[in-house]
């Protein structure tokens, strides 16, 4: 029965209203399309992970696409990693097991759900690496947890204005200030 819900879930049609679906628990999961800023900081995120990730061939990043994470859970996480020992999982449209590493970036309306639901499925679910980047306070915050025996553990909380280095990329220094987008001055 699982199963079918999953493979149902997969054939819904792309919704044209601006939002986008995940699968969590066997229940379908509306949520709202990003905003600019949410977006902006995204693709500079993008950017600078593809190109280390592409020197150093490490494996391959992607954002919000479906993303099978058991029999009940289909996530949209906003970027994911998979490294190259594991790209095997993506042989078909989607991938068909957890990422590597998961990236959210938090929104006014998916916060709560993001710190919460998606922290206890990715640790549940064996992704080693979570980031969560929060680009709405003034005091824009990144944080990174890598799974223990289990269990998250943070392992970084930085302010936006610093530069950080995370796992899996501790060579990688990212500067959070180059993230988030700047109001241009009338």
């Amino acid at each position: 029965h699982n199963l079918h819900v999953c493979r149902d879930f997969m054939a819904l049609p792309k919704d044209p209203t601006k939002t986008r679906y995940e699968l969590v628990n066997g229940e379908v999961i509306v949520s709202p399309a990003l905003n600019y800023d949410h977006a902006y900081a995204l693709t500079q995120l993008l950017v600078l992970l593809g190109m280390h990730i592409d020197q150093h061939d490490l494996g391959e990043i992607v954002s919000d696409i479906d993303t099978y994470f058991d029999v009940n859970v289909v996530c949209r996480p906003d970027l994911l990693f998979f490294q190259k020992a594991r790209l095997n999982h993506i042989s078909g449209r989607y991938p068909d097991a957890p990422p590597d590493l998961c990236i959210e970036l938090l929104s006014p309306s998916n916060a709560t759900y993001d710190l919460k639901n998606k922290f206890e499925l990715y640790q549940r679910t064996g992704v080693t690496d979570y980031w969560i980047l929060d680009p709405m306070s003034q005091t824009a915050v990144a944080v990174a947890y890598t799974l223990l025996d289990g269990q998250y553990v943070e392992m970084g909380r930085r302010p936006d204005d610093d530069v950080v280095s995370f796992q899996p990329f501790k060579d990688l220094k990212i500067p959070l200030g180059k993230l988030w987008r700047k109001p241009k001055s009338k």
